[in-house]
């Protein structure tokens, strides 16, 4: 059973830091769901499944099949997105929380692609640099929770989805195509639900389809009179949906949220609650 460093499966050109963007001039819209493109996505997916005592193996879709998995009775399964930035420090914090507590992890890197535009600025806290970028997500999400059903280690009828930032933004608006495109609740981390641009604004999950989202009330990323606020309007706490808006001093000012105990604490059982 191999155990990898995450920080070493990834090389370079996953993160704002490193990735040489396209020109949006560049971009077509045939671009958002090309079979490479999305393969790639795939490929370069982070994994983490769950062993024993917190412990879990750190590999990638790619290097999955050099690797014999006797894992046992499937797990429920998370897919993660990243934010805007990509994939850094707080993936990592991320999916590897979520694997110590009994939870497989994919997450698919929508900067693998080979044409990807800048979608943000973080050093300035802009956003939507290239509108499309939501759509390419996405489809990025569909094909990585269509293809993580035909894993043996993925429960199929316990996937969830779960983003931060832009990726809770993927995670809020994204509708399945198909059943096999389903997943069973969302976790949407740092995200208002409300935009200027129609696509970006509200929660597209079925009517029974629990969604829990988590929100700074002073989140830096979202103070324009557009992006500010939170998510309750959209949700309906009759199918278990619920939304959290961090007020006290320690969180309101805020934009990553997982790493307090009190968040952690809040996704955990909400996910206990829907397993």
């Amino acid at each position: 059973m191999l155990f990898l460093s995450g920080q070493g499966a990834l090389g370079s050109g996953l993160d704002n830091s490193t990735r040489i963007f396209t020109p949006v001039e560049e971009m077509q819209s045939e671009d958002w769901d090309h079979p490479a493109e999305l393969h790639r996505v795939w490929q370069a997916a982070l994994v983490r499944i769950p062993v024993h005592g917190g412990r879990y193996i750190e590999t990638t879709v790619s290097e999955l099949p050099s690797q014999h998995l006797a894992t046992g009775e499937p797990f429920p399964t998370i897919i993660f997105l990243h934010g805007c930035s990509g994939i850094g420090k707080g993936a990592y914090t991320r999916i590897n929380f979520l694997a110590a507590h009994g939870y497989a992890v994919i997450a698919p890197p929508s900067l693998a692609r080979e044409k990807y535009p800048q979608s943000c600025d973080p050093e300035n806290y802009r956003g939507g640099l290239y509108r499309d970028t939501l759509r390419m997500r996405q489809y990025d999400a569909g094909y990585a929770i269509e293809t993580a059903k035909t894993f043996a280690w993925v429960d199929p009828g316990r996937v969830y989805l779960m983003g931060l930032s832009e990726g809770a933004i993927v995670t809020a608006t994204y509708h399945p195509q198909s059943g096999k495109a389903s997943v069973k609740a969302r976790i949407v981390e740092s995200w208002t639900c409300h935009a200027g641009w129609d696509e970006y604004r509200g929660i597209n999950a079925p009517a029974d389809e629990p969604v829990l989202t988590l929100v700074a009330a002073n989140d830096p990323w979202f103070q324009s009179p557009t992006t500010k606020g939170e998510c309750t309007g959209f949700l309906d706490p009759h199918n278990g949906s619920k939304s959290v808006v961090y007020t006290d001093e320690t969180l309101s000012q805020r934009h990553a949220l997982l790493e307090k105990e009190v968040v952690q604490a809040e996704v955990l059982e909400f996910l206990e609650k829907h397993h």
